[in-house]
């Protein structure tokens, strides 16, 4: 499982994140990356299960606050593959984040926290980040 934390990467209203990764090629259950405030808050999961609990090529993404995970949403189609390369590109403004992946899907997630800003940034599970961008 691979894992990459950083307490110090400010995100800020009207930036973008820019997100690639590939897969592990024998993935078989989830990876998940996380922004947030720290590890207790996390403003949006973003967490792609190949296989795993009850969902089966699904996106899910959500909202942990004080360790408690709000309401799971789940997105429309899957654009993962095992051992091939992504990228999730997440535009941050005040209410939302607009979530766009490699196949040009998106999602608009609410930003639940209501923070102007997030430093923590988390990805864990069957994946290994090669970049992470961040645009104004």
């Amino acid at each position: 499982m691979a894992v990459l934390k950083t307490n110090n990467m400010p995100l800020k209203v009207g930036q973008t994140l820019s997100v690639t990764g590939i897969p592990d090629a024998d993935a078989t259950t989830r990876f998940a990356v996380n922004i947030g405030p720290d590890d207790k808050d996390i403003a949006l999961h973003v967490n792609p299960r190949f296989k795993a609990n009850v969902h089966e090529h699904t996106v899910v993404f959500n909202t942990r606050q004080g360790g408690t995970w709000g309401q799971e949403v789940l997105g429309e189609g899957f654009p993962f593959q095992q051992g091939v390369e992504f990228t999730i590109t997440i535009a941050f403004n005040p209410e939302e984040f607009v979530v766009t992946f490699s196949d040009g899907s998106v999602i608009h997630f609410p930003n639940r926290l209501g923070a102007k800003e997030y430093t923590y940034f988390f990805a864990d599970g069957e994946v290994r980040i090669v970049s992470l961008d961040i645009k104004q």
